[in-house]
């Protein structure tokens, strides 16, 4: 069963990795963390993902009041754990403590061009693109949480 858990003092510092060919896609852990910390006057979420009591993976987001949305900013599974529906069923998870909050009715985020992986999922999940690319940076948005 995954379940997320805040990140904190007995847990950040797990080992976790994508692999090679997907590191330029994903920031590994301790840069999530970094922006997590960077981001915490925007109340920003670290969650490790555990399936049982086996960390697979991490995730983040942020408020954006600016926008009225979040940012659902970072999804990582372990290499060991990938294509299982690990990252799909964590993703949901964070979305509900996102309605939960019920700050705000919208989450985007963005996926680098080339991430087939991470555009099906959002896509799945009920994201649409947000105009044209920024770059590398392909940005989607959940209109109703």
């Amino acid at each position: 069963m995954v379940r997320l858990t805040p990140i904190g003092p007995d847990n950040w510092r797990e080992e976790l990795c994508v692999r090679e060919d997907q590191r330029h896609f994903v920031s590994d852990p301790n840069r999530i963390l970094a922006r997590a910390y960077a981001y915490r006057e925007q109340r920003s979420q670290a969650r490790l993902i555990l399936d049982g009591d086996t960390p697979v993976g991490m995730l983040m987001w942020y408020d954006y009041p600016e926008q009225e949305r979040y940012v659902f900013s970072q999804l990582l599974i372990d290499q060991r754990y990938q294509g299982r529906g690990l990252g799909g069923q964590a993703a949901r998870l964070a979305l509900d403590e996102m309605r939960t909050d019920g700050r705000y009715p919208k989450v985007v985020l963005c996926y680098i061009t080339g991430n087939k992986s991470a555009r099906t999922l959002y896509e799945k999940l009920g994201f649409r693109p947000m105009g044209e690319p920024d770059g590398d940076e392909n940005i989607m948005v959940l209109d109703q949480l």
